[in-house]
Formats: C-alpha cells, sequence, structure tokens
C-alpha cells in the first residue's frame, strides 16, 4: 500500500505553484498541481452540487472531484471573505457521500489565534510536520506568489499590443514550467531576474494614448480566467490596456481591505461584506486614474457584489464613466459575452475619440 501523502488545492490562477512550493519543501509531503478547468470540471462540480450555489463553488467542488481521480489523498480549501469559508465543510460532506477517501485540511477551520489549533489543522496534511520547515519554506512561497502578481499585471498592461501575436503567451508558459521546478529562494530570484527581462523585451506596437479598462468583481471570479471566460484576454484583442488590482498580493498579503473602506467612504459608509468595499473603491480609483470603462465581474448569486451595483451605478454617474456588469453561472453563454464586450469597446472607442 502506498502511503505517500499527495495534497491538492481547486484550481485558482496561477497561485498553485506557490501553494506547491510550501507542500513540498514546507509540509514536506507531495503536491499536485491541478490540471487547468474545464467544461468538465464544471459539470462535475454542477451535478454534485445544490442548484443555486454560486459557481466558485462548483468550480472547487469539480477540481477536487478531479484531483482524486488523479490520486490525491490529502484535499485542501481555502479560506474567502464570503461564503468561500463555507465550502470546506459542505464540499467534504458531499465528497465523502461520493464515495470517496482522503484527508480534508480546511483553512476556514482552524483559529488563526491559536497555535494549538494552527498545528493541529497542520498536522492533518502531514503528522510529521516540522513547524520550523515549514516556516523556512514560507518567506519563498510568498515571494512567487508577489512575482506571478507582479509578472501578470505587466502582462495585461501590454499583451495587446505584443508584436508577434501569442508572444507573451509562450513566454509566460515557459516561466511557469520551470517555476514548477523550483528548489530554493536563491533559484527563484534568478528566474525572476531571466523571465523578468525576458518578459520586457516583447517588441510592442503600443500607442502612447491608450485605451484603458479596469476589471473589478468578486474574490474568485475576477482572479480565475476560466470563471470569466478568459476575459482579460478578450478584451486585449481590441487593443485595451487591462487594469486589474484584486489579486492574492493586494487581499491576503497586503490586506489593503481599509485603504479600501476609506476610499468608498464617500458611497459606503460601512463595511457592507466580503469584496463589495474592495469592488467600489478599485472602480473609484480606476475612475480617477483615466479608465475609458470598467466591467464588474461575478458569480450568479454573489449577494455581496449584487449590492454593490447601485453603489456603482452611482460611481458611474458621478465620475462619469461607463460600467459593464456580468454575472457568471454554468448557463453563461460565452457568444453573448463577447457580444457585449465587442459592444462595450465599441462604446468606449467612441467615448475616447480614438
Amino acid at each position: 500500500m502506498n502511503n505517500e501523502i499527495v495534497a491538492c488545492f481547486p484550481q485558482f490562477a496561477n497561485y498553485a505553484y506557490a501553494f506547491k512550493y510550501l507542500f513540498e519543501k514546507g509540509f514536506g509531503v507531495k503536491y499536485l498541481l491541478p490540471p487547468p478547468i474545464t467544461k468538465r470540471t464544471m459539470e462535475l462540480g454542477s451535478e454534485n452540487s445544490p442548484d443555486y450555489v454560486c459557481s466558485p463553488f462548483k468550480y472547487c467542488l469539480g477540481c477536487h472531484i478531479e484531483a482524486l481521480e488523479l490520486g490525491t489523498n490529502c484535499l485542501a480549501q481555502i479560506l474567502g471573505p464570503c461564503r468561500l469559508n463555507y465550502y470546506g465543510e459542505l464540499s467534504e460532506r458531499i465528497l465523502r457521500d461520493m464515495g470517496y477517501e482522503f484527508q480534508y485540511f480546511n483553512m476556514a477551520a482552524i483559529n488563526w489565534h491559536s497555535r494549538k489549533s494552527i498545528i493541529e489543522n497542520f498536522k492533518i496534511i502531514n503528522p510529521d510536520l516540522s513547524i520550523v520547515r515549514l516556516l523556512s519554506a514560507l518567506p519563498t512561497s510568498l515571494a512567487i506568489i508577489k512575482m506571478l502578481d507582479k509578472f501578470e499585471n505587466y502582462v495585461r498592461h501590454n499583451i495587446g499590443f505584443e508584436a508577434e501575436n501569442g508572444e507573451f503567451d509562450r513566454t509566460y508558459k515557459e516561466f511557469l514550467q520551470k517555476l514548477a521546478d523550483i528548489e530554493s529562494g536563491k533559484q527563484l530570484k534568478a528566474l525572476k531576474k531571466e523571465y523578468w527581462q525576458k518578459l520586457n523585451s516583447i517588441k510592442l506596437n503600443k500607442p502612447t494614448k491608450t485605451i484603458k479598462v479596469g476589471m473589478i468583481g468578486d474574490y474568485y471570479t475576477v482572479q480565475e480566467p476560466f470563471a470569466n471566460y478568459f476575459m482579460e484576454k478578450e478584451l486585449a484583442k481590441y487593443g485595451m490596456e487591462i487594469y486589474r488590482t484584486m489579486t492574492f498580493t493586494n487581499s491576503i498579503i497586503h490586506r489593503r481591505g481599509k485603504e479600501s473602506i476609506r476610499i468608498a467612504k464617500k458611497y459606503t459608509k460601512y463595511d457592507i461584506g466580503a469584496t463589495s468595499n474592495s469592488t467600489v473603491a478599485e472602480a473609484i480609483t480606476f475612475a480617477r486614474a483615466g479608465c475609458s470603462g470598467i466591467i464588474q465581474v461575478k458569480s450568479f448569486g454573489c449577494t455581496p457584489e449584487t449590492d454593490a451595483m447601485p453603489i456603482l451605478q452611482n460611481v458611474s454617474r458621478d465620475l462619469n464613466i461607463p460600467i459593464l456588469y456580468f454575472s457568471f453561472d454554468s448557463q453563461t453563454s460565452e457568444t453573448g459575452v463577447k457580444t457585449r464586450l465587442e459592444a462595450f469597446y465599441d462604446m468606449v472607442e467612441a467615448r475616447s475619440g480614438k
């Protein structure tokens, strides 16, 4: 019998590479890079989920099922600012009812103010856990997250203007393949230097003035490309410069929640929950920074982001900036999304006089 521990988080943007380093170098277990989300992932999640649960839950559940099929025996679930905190308990029960056997590490179940609770839950992943080893791996894991967000921010600003179509994608894919094999912080620094130079050396045909578009929305949908139908790449096809500040670095590491409440205080006196204040604050910031339009993306049924919509309408009116609203679920039409984006581009292009 193989007793090797194989852990996996659900697919979420490209942060799996940071989790891989932390689990393998810190927890001392094997980590499975989850396969990219596909229609099958969504179908598996939808078939085994409550009807009206939000789509991020279905994606996470589908990812867990695929991970179990690939040999994972330790599933992990991140915590979050909304119902994401309840995903762990519900998805674990569903998966056990389906007959799967596994260990389950639920970050939302940890009392982060209790050292005992933290260690007990961490030992779900590896009973022979070394805290010293875990702490020594943490700085490099955080550095990977920051590097991913820095690189991807540069890409989304410039991919619509590359002289040779597909060069950013090819370079970034090559970078991720090498990132998966990182063994130390020293190797990471060398890789960062090499590929930051490569990304910056990609030839651009970028005009002095560009049409800038800001993307805002709920924590999962705005960051996971499959969940928003790869909207950033679709917008880039029109030669737009895309701005998005909702990242793991800003929300988890730098924790900009209080700053968001300050920026949005004219429109939201109190914290209205989840990422809603950040959504409003980002819309205000993008409007003041000269964006020609803003797009809000959210999962169908996301209450906090729905609550933010009438506030965003006031921002749109006061700051004279159009805002396009998208809700995504398993029934959303990709053709409909593309049609609306094309119309949105025509509108902001006309408003920009370009």
